[in-house]
């Protein structure tokens, strides 16, 4: 049976185009999963490798979908092979329990896992430098300015959480929180 795998990191990130790829590559039932490749608890996949026998092919997309180190994933492949299972990576081709295979399937591994560890660098190295500017602000950028909340602030005197929500479209949570803060600002400067 032709068993397929395919996984994001993140629930934002999209499957389709690995299940699309999948399912042209004939596999009769895929296993998919949204969780990053650095947890070891990945549950469709430990499912999928409990269903696996003899003379089954594991297909994925790209190694990494596997695997995001080079240790895991000589681990899973040559667990594979001794069970007897095909592995078939789309985009490097069928992957052989022979030295040369076994050879080619590490230094793919440790590419990836290097691929990997110059991005992290990299997204660390941009942090460092955004970390040096005084607007400097962590997470994800506010969706409304200072003026359009207190804009809000200012219409709930004379209506509901409802009206200013549908006047201004921010959300009643939104408004109780920065009405809160507004009230401790308040305290915080009359001591």
């Amino acid at each position: 049976m032709k068993y397929g795998y395919a996984r994001v990191s993140t629930v934002h990130q999209d499957l389709e185009s690995q299940l699309q790829a999948l399912t042209a590559e004939g596999c009769e039932k895929i296993y998919q999963e949204k969780v990053t490749g650095t947890r070891m608890d990945r549950l469709a996949l430990q499912k999928l490798l409990s269903e696996l026998k003899e003379g089954d092919t594991l297909v994925v997309t790209k190694l990494d979908r596997l695997a995001r180190n080079t240790r895991e994933g000589i681990d899973v492949i040559e667990g594979l092979f001794n069970m007897g299972v095909r592995v078939h990576v789309l985009n490097v081709g069928l992957l052989e329990n022979t030295t040369l295979g076994r050879f080619f399937l590490t230094t793919l591994l440790a590419v990836a896992e290097m691929e990997r560890n110059i991005i992290i660098e990299r997204t660390q190295e941009g942090k460092a430098i955004a970390k040096q500017r005084d607007d400097f602000r962590e997470g994800r950028p506010k969706k409304f300015s200072k003026k359009q909340i207190q804009h809000a602030l200012e219409l709930l005197a004379n209506n509901s959480y409802k009206q200013v929500e549908e006047m201004t479209r921010i959300s009643k949570s939104t408004l109780i929180r920065a009405k809160r803060k507004q009230s401790v600002e308040k305290l915080d400067n009359q001591l």
